[in-house]
């Protein structure tokens, strides 16, 4: 038996949306199940892996302790367990609340309704009258599911519950059996192709670099409240991890903010990020600097010390003095209509929301030439393909694209 468990070497080549080719290098391990002979193939990245599992295998068969009915009895619902463990303390709370909501439309079963009853029957259990449900993966065995069970599945959930609940609920999927590969070694079904593919997303509103500029002056002329919108135009901070902010994180010797919490909707601040890459550092250019170093002076205190950078206001006094009753949290909704709205619409400028400055701020960065690694790396994204793919768009016209192959191509 021993010689008929193989590693084979296998290799594809695999266009890049760049258009770049590389090479994958796979290695295979091939052998048959002691008792039923159906052929097993596990796939590894490195060939001390597939050694290593090699001879575990033959291992447990020499000795009998290999089970085949141990790896077919995982069902979906159980790997959708291991996989919300494996994310606890890695992600804050009400992400990890998030991916219990996809997980559930993984799982199911799923209420045929209204979206007030499917959120009643989730709160108490209990199925309104006049509604039926309908199962989803939980039950089918890990072994034995099958891409055109994923098809159906995802149309089901798109007819009923919508394309975005879908679309989110099938990127879960993708990392649940891809954790099922690595724990069990076991290979996955492929995923359908163009599944959730429907209209383009429309590009998220942004402003042109001439419009974020008037909002940096005004950060000059409005000292109180203009830093507040400048903020993350110049650090491509999501608004939870600007508003959980502290002073202690703001490193002036090294020109650094350190960017390892966030605020909760209710103005509590949790020591995690929206993602383990969320926790980094954000370089601080000499505008942001001097922006920050004035605001320190007039910033309210909490309990008479400087706490988070932005607070609740308070009540006014003279400047530069800091005002009194604030240093308190500054709820999103507030900041939103209060600070961000107001300065919009004084100035001008079209609604867009404050979490399009990410976009501003990583598209600026890759405009102006900065490597997507580093710009990845900045905003906070584990993998660069999510900064090329979902948030970078063009803030300058073609007249720029025309001129840079100009400097290009002429001597």
């Amino acid at each position: 038996m021993a010689s008929s468990v193989n590693i084979t070497r296998r290799e594809r080549k695999r266009k890049l949306t760049s258009g770049a080719v590389v090479v994958q290098t796979r290695w295979v391990l091939n052998y048959r199940e002691p008792r039923s002979g159906r052929r097993r193939q596990l796939f590894f990245e490195k060939q001390k892996d597939a050694q290593a599992r090699r001879n575990q295998i033959i291992a447990e068969i020499e000795t009998g302790s290999y089970s085949e009915e141990r790896v077919r009895a995982v069902t979906i619902q159980e790997m959708v367990r291991r996989w919300l463990a494996s994310r606890e303390g890695e992600v804050k709370p009400g992400t990890l609340d998030g991916y219990r909501r996809a997980g559930a439309n993984i799982v199911g079963p799923l209420l045929v309704g209204s979206p007030q009853q499917r959120t009643t029957f989730k709160i108490t259990g209990k199925q309104p009258e006049g509604t039926k449900t309908i199962a989803l993966l939980g039950d089918v065995k890990l072994h034995d599911l099958s891409t055109s069970e994923i098809r159906s599945w995802h149309k089901l959930l798109t007819t009923n519950v919508g394309a975005y609940s879908a679309n989110r609920a099938k990127m879960f999927l993708v990392s649940i059996l891809a954790l099922a590969a690595e724990d069990l070694n076991i290979r996955p079904p492929a995923m359908p192709g163009n599944l959730g593919r429907g209209k383009p997303r429309a590009k998220k509103a942004i402003l042109t670099t001439a419009q974020i500029s008037e909002l940096i002056q005004n950060a000059h002329r409005d000292r109180e409240r203009g830093l507040y919108v400048a903020f993350p135009f110049l650090a491509g901070t999501r608004p939870s991890e600007q508003l959980g902010l502290l002073w202690e994180d703001v490193d002036f010797d090294k020109n650094v903010i350190h960017v390892q919490r966030m605020q909760e909707r209710d103005g509590s601040i949790t020591n995690f990020t929206k993602t383990a890459a969320g926790i980094r550092d954000i370089p601080m250019g000499s505008v942001l600097r001097g922006l920050l170093l004035e605001w320190k002076m007039a910033c309210p205190r909490r309990d008479g010390s400087l706490h988070r950078v932005f607070p609740g206001l308070g009540n006014v006094q003279p400047w530069p003095r800091p005002r009194t009753g604030g240093g308190g949290p500054l709820l999103y909704w507030n900041f939103r209509r209060r600070f961000w709205a107001s300065t919009l619409e004084k100035l001008g400028l079209p609604g867009v929301t404050p979490h399009s400055a990410r976009h501003s701020f990583i598209s600026t960065l890759q405009a102006q030439g900065i490597e997507v690694g580093l710009v990845a790396k900045i905003a906070g994204h584990a993998n660069a393909n999510v900064t090329l793919g979902h948030y970078t768009q063009a803030v300058r016209g073609g007249e720029s694209a025309a001129a840079a192959l100009e400097r290009a191509f002429t001597p």
